[in-house]
């Protein structure tokens, strides 16, 4: 007899261990292979400590804004700035501008800075590649088209005027919860941003730059009062309306600042940078993220500390160890991401067949288990629970604001390798999980750092264009800690996972698919959600779960993946469309072995794309964006994901079909012995 992938089976006696599969044959051989390499090469990049860390990859922009600031800063390395503009060309378009992700157009904010930061660092405007980017430029709307905190950046520079940037009051810290919108409804990284720039605001410690360089080529009809101003909605009565008119409210009390009437401005200054300090303790720099530790350094600045202040040292320390210099450019990345890739690696390692006790998985759950943050951060303004402190970050220190989606993804890991102190990793995860489980939101679903951070009158705020006021609950957040509830025994039935499974049912979208906020995009909220409900052992074969399987097999391409752009998040009429990621195509198998059928053709395929494209050291090359940081405005290439998630969907799959084979194997045993006895009966 055969299996079902053509290998033999041995006849199974009563008491015998059910037969494995044959992965020495055909297409089980080579699976088995790319797993093993995949493994070596993963093994080979963890750290001593016993970490993995991939780089988090962006656009042009970061390194764009260290240009501005070093010459804002009046302190400026050559050397380190000719590498710098050699970066900044390096990632140019052929159409002369800047783009925010891989493949994608143009963008407005990007193409300016990048612009704005040649042009400081001496580039001649009539070079052609300038030539080329200041049409574009223009093409895109230029400096009026650009977002609240690029116009303040501008206004550092005095390249723009500061009564037409939105004015980012300091006394927004000191209104409290008994206030509708207070300082805690803005999500964690907007208040992180928001203060250090809000003492920006109050100062103005404006450096115009050496040479009279302006942007004034910039505006594409002349610089007239009509394009600096934020245009009005055409409604009269609107929340945007009131906020404008509430911004030059602001504008005539910035004022009495100036002049030292404000009733409530130095109160709110000295509160503002006591936060700020704060928090910078604890921290690899203010939220250990880019935007933010660069607003400390300047608000540190603008508050009158000295270059050699150990909080203005440490931040420029900080800032550095963002950067990766080598002889000919320099790049930078927002932050690190040991936390997250370490967990995502135990997983992929353990679930392809590493035993619990190999030391690479012991070393790193002993460091993950290190990492674990007993202390009552931000997050007990919006979720004051009495638990037990816990959770995990994303980066290597960040206490005042762990997070719910590093905090799944860590517990999904710890709970698989007991360690040498069994009894530690059971009371470190058991305060992790109850920790978690106090973030769930009013309708059933989790977000990322905050409870119920929704109030989307916030999003009208005049700055408030970054597209990042909010932490919405999320499906793909949901469904990963659904996932991890089900492998713990969780009931459909226990109330907080039936809240759960309500919001996954309420937002899952008309072709089925549900929306990723965390990854790119809707193939991955797809994925993350069937993952999740099949580890809650729920009926997969209901309708709307197989509308969610028959559409990520709508969109699966010829030669065998899947891939998707971040323009879905600007028109989901792009979903499911883009070139074929080692990443991205990880996540559709694994959504599709969450139906129990490894002989699906589409899995077949996909699984073949992944040993196909597989490079000999075990890697994978994927020059995609499938990371997301705030849609339509920042997203992140993660280097690990294209090593990490194709080997997940590879063990995925291999257990899958090896389950099924016993399972087959089992059935024809057990009538192959029934046949036996009843000739032995007959006989």
């Amino acid at each position: 007899m055969e299996n079902v992938d053509g290998s033999q089976f041995k006849k199974t006696m009563p008491g015998d261990k059910p037969a494995e599969p044959d992965f020495g044959h055909g297409h089980q051989r080579e699976v088995k292979a790319a797993i093993e390499r995949s493994q070596g090469y993963l093994l080979s990049q963890q750290k001593p400590e016993g970490y993995w860390i991939g780089e988090l990859m962006v656009d042009a922009t970061l390194v764009a804004d260290m240009i501005a600031y070093h010459h804002w800063n009046g302190k400026v390395d050559k050397e380190w700035q000719r590498k710098a503009v050699n970066h900044i060309f390096s990632m140019q378009l052929p159409d002369g501008g800047w783009n925010i992700y891989y493949g994608g157009p143009a963008e407005v904010n990007a193409t300016i800075k990048a612009y704005l930061a040649l042009k400081l660092a001496g580039v001649p405007v009539t070079d052609r590649r300038m030539l080329r980017a200041r049409e574009m430029a223009l093409h895109l709307g230029g400096v009026p088209r650009m977002n609240t905190f690029s116009k303040l950046y501008l206004a550092l520079l005095d390249l723009f005027p500061w009564e037409y940037v939105p004015t980012i009051p300091c006394e927004v810290i000191l209104i409290g919860k008994w206030f509708y919108v207070n300082f805690n409804e803005m999500s964690s990284w907007s208040r992180s941003m928001l203060v250090p720039l809000a003492i920006i605001n109050h100062y103005k410690p404006t450096r115009s730059p050496r040479n009279n360089i302006n942007l004034n080529e910039l505006y594409p009809e002349g610089i007239h009062q009509r394009d600096l101003a934020l245009a009005p909605d055409p409604e009269r009565i609107t929340w945007r309306n009131f906020f404008l008119w509430l911004d030059r409210v602001h504008k005539f009390a910035e004022w009495f600042a100036a002049n030292r009437i404000h009733p409530f401005r130095k109160r709110a200054l000295r509160q503002a940078e006591r936060w700020m300090l704060e928090r910078l303790e604890g921290s690899d720099g203010l939220a250990a993220i880019f935007p933010a530790m660069l607003n400390s350094l300047i608000a540190l600045k603008a508050l009158g500390y000295a270059d050699d202040h150990p909080q203005v040292v440490r931040a420029e320390r900080k800032l550095k160890e963002l950067e990766h210099e080598t002889e000919s450019s320099v790049r930078i990345e927002p932050c690190f991401s040991p936390v997250w890739d370490t967990a995502i690696v135990q997983i992929c390692l353990h679930e392809s067949g590493l035993p619990s006790e190999h030391p690479a998985l012991r070393k790193a759950n002993d460091w993950l288990m290190s990492k674990e943050i007993r202390f009552r951060g931000d997050w007990h303004f919006k979720n004051p629970a009495k638990v037990e402190p816990s959770g995990w970050v994303f980066e290597f220190e960040n206490k005042w604001n762990p997070d719910v989606d590093d905090t799944a993804m860590v517990l999904l890991a710890l709970r698989r390798i007991p360690g040498e102190n069994r009894q530690k990793r059971d009371e470190c995860f058991q305060r992790g999980l109850k920790w978690m489980l106090t973030f769930q939101c009013k309708d059933g679903g989790w977000a990322s750092f905050d409870r119920d951070c929704t109030k989307g009158v916030l999003e009208k705020v005049p700055f408030a264009d970054h597209n990042a006021m909010l932490d919405p609950e999320c499906a793909d957040i949901t469904a990963r800690i659904l996932e991890l509830l089900g492998y713990e025994g969780y009931s459909i039935e226990q109330p907080q996972v039936e809240k759960a499974l309500r919001f996954i049912r309420e937002h899952q979208e008309e072709d089925g698919s549900w929306y990723g906020r965390w990854g790119v995009n809707y193939i991955y909220g797809t994925w993350q959600v069937l993952r999740g409900l099949r580890a809650l052992n729920i009926d997969m074969t209901q309708p709307w779960l197989l509308k969610a399987r028959d559409w990520l097999e709508s969109v699966q391409l010829e030669d065998g993946g899947w891939g998707e752009r971040c323009n879905t998040y600007d028109d989901p009429v792009f979903k499911g469309q883009g070139p074929s990621t080692a990443s991205q195509t990880a996540w559709a198998i694994m959504g599709l072995c969450a139906f129990d059928d490894p002989d699906r053709p589409s899995i077949r395929r996909g699984i073949e794309y992944l040993t196909n494209t597989q490079n000999s050291d075990g890697s994978w090359t994927e020059q995609e964006t499938t990371g997301t940081g705030f849609p339509k405005v920042f997203y992140l290439k993660y280097d690990m994901y294209r090593n990490s998630w194709p080997l997940l969907a590879l063990a995925t799959y291999r257990n899958l079909f090896a389950k099924n084979c016993r399972t087959t194997n089992g059935k024809a045993a057990g009538e192959a012995n029934r046949a036996e006895n009843s000739l032995v009966e007959a006989g």
